[in-house]
């Protein structure tokens, strides 16, 4: 037989901060960072990984370990190896949605499925958060998409999401950050008709600004 092989991935850190959007917003965290292409990595082994979210969550108190960064589902295998080890936290994975199939191995070390969009958002990658929604519904997870506002984004891009959200599962929890601009200031008519229409679509639904500052993670 041969030797079992070891399973490793890239991260860019396990760094603790306060979580800046959606729905657990302001809640204390450590992070497992997949790297993206322009940030510095280290490799990890699953193994070392858990070692590392021991210590982490064993020193202080945390709410919950966030699994975020660029194709975090992209390493399903390496992080169910290492979320196995760490019976009794609460895990939330923050994702794109383009990853459904994950969810098959993932869910059971999972607390809280968040899927993070950037409105506009083309048919074919929204087709797979629905996908992934669905799943999340159907594995009896507790699901939420923070739609994360840009200035160019339209109140028809917004609605789209809404729509197509409450078709995957209405048992969705949908957090609204407006564009940057809107969070700096005050919010103005507009953001209180979206909502108005929004709300007819789906019930839980909610409009907040996002954290900023150096404590901040996502």
């Amino acid at each position: 037989m041969g030797a079992t092989p070891v399973l490793a991935a890239a991260l860019a850190g396990i760094p603790s901060g306060i979580q800046r959007q959606g729905v657990w917003a302001g809640r204390r965290q450590v992070f497992i960072r997949f790297a993206g292409a322009a940030e510095t990595a280290q490799m990890y082994t699953a193994d070392a990984l858990a070692r590392e979210l021991t210590r982490a969550v064993g020193r202080t108190t945390y709410h919950s370990v966030c699994v975020t960064g660029r194709d975090a589902f992209g390493n399903a295998d390496f992080l169910a190896a290492a979320l196995k080890q760490l019976p009794g936290t609460e895990v939330m994975a923050d994702t794109d949605g383009q990853r459904p199939e994950a969810l098959a191995l993932l869910y059971p070390f999972l607390s809280l499925i968040q899927v993070t969009i950037e409105p506009p958002t083309a048919s074919p990658a929204l087709e797979r958060v629905v996908e992934t929604l669905r799943s999340a519904a159907s594995l009896g997870r507790a699901h939420a998409v923070t739609i994360a506002g840009t200035d160019e984004s339209s109140d028809a891009d917004y609605l789209q999401i809404v729509d197509q959200v409450h078709s995957a599962s209405d048992a969705t929890s949908i957090v609204i950050h407006p564009g940057p601009t809107a969070e700096r200031g005050v919010l103005d008519k507009r953001w209180s008709t979206l909502m108005e229409h929004a709300s007819a679509r789906h019930k839980d639904l909610r409009i907040l600004a996002r954290l900023s500052g150096p404590a901040t993670m996502r």
